[in-house]
């Protein structure tokens, strides 16, 4: 069954902000879909058995903190 994971990430403004995040998540297992909602400043990852923490961690990595 598909699940949701959502994050606020204060920091992404623009459209290499929306690339780089989407390209830092849906490098992971298991990740089926990312969708970047520039305005609200949320992030949402869709998929199988997702790993909170992991995805979070790839948000850090990629430069950017995430608040759930």
């Amino acid at each position: 069954m598909t699940e949701r994971v959502e994050f606020v990430v204060p920091d992404i403004s623009c459209e290499h902000c929306r690339r780089t995040v989407t390209e830092a998540l849906i490098a992971l297992p298991r990740v089926e879909s990312v969708q970047v909602d520039l305005k609200t400043k949320q992030v949402a990852v869709e998929g199988e058995g997702l790993d909170g923490a992991a995805l979070r961690a790839a948000l850090i990595d990629a430069g950017y903190e995430a608040e759930p």
